[in-house]
C-alpha cells in the first residue's frame, strides 16, 4: 500500500522529470537543427558526441518517468519551429564554427540555467534523490559543454 509520502514524491519527481526532460530535449534538438551548417570537422566531431550525450540522458530521463507510470513529453511544435527558424536566421548570415560555437555556449547557458533553476525549485520537495543528481549531472555536462566550445570561439 503506498502511503501519502510515497504518492507525493512520485507525484513531484515525476513533474521535475518530466521538466528536465524537455529541457535536454531542447538541447538534443538544437544540436540536430544547427549540424547542417557545421562546416568544421572537428566541431562537427564535438557537436555529435555532445548529441550522443544528451540522448543518453534523455533516454536515461524517459526510463524515469516511463518507470513512474507516465510518458515524456517534449516541446509543443510551435516552440521547436520556433527554435529552428531562429538557428536558420542566426546562422544565414554567418555560419562559421566560431559563430556556432556562441550559439551553442548561449543555448547551453541556458540550459543551465532552466535546470538549475529547476533543481532549486524541486530540491526542497519531496523529490527523488536520484532525479535531483541526474538534473545536476545535465547541468555539469553543460557546464563543460561550454569550456570546450570556447575552443572554437
Amino acid at each position: 500500500m503506498n502511503t501519502v509520502k510515497e504518492k507525493t514524491e512520485k507525484s513531484c519527481t515525476q513533474e521535475f522529470l518530466c521538466e528536465l526532460y524537455k529541457n535536454i530535449k531542447m538541447g538534443s534538438d538544437s544540436i540536430i537543427n544547427i549540424m547542417p551548417k557545421v562546416d568544421g570537422k572537428e566541431l562537427r566531431q564535438e557537436l555529435t558526441a555532445e548529441l550522443n550525450r544528451y540522448e543518453e540522458f534523455a533516454k536515461e530521463i524517459a526510463k524515469e518517468i516511463y518507470d513512474g507510470g507516465e510518458e515524456p513529453k517534449e516541446e509543443g511544435m510551435l516552440s521547436k519551429l520556433g527554435a529552428k527558424m531562429g538557428m536558420a536566421m542566426n546562422t544565414m548570415m554567418d555560419s562559421t564554427d566560431s559563430h556556432i560555437a556562441q550559439m551553442m555556449i548561449e543555448g547551453a547557458t541556458m540550459g543551465i540555467t532552466e535546470n538549475t533553476k529547476l533543481i532549486h525549485e524541486y530540491e526542497n520537495k519531496p523529490c527523488s534523490e536520484r532525479s535531483l543528481k541526474l538534473a545536476r549531472d545535465t547541468v555539469a555536462f553543460m557546464e563543460d559543454s561550454v569550456e570546450r566550445m570556447k575552443n572554437y570561439l
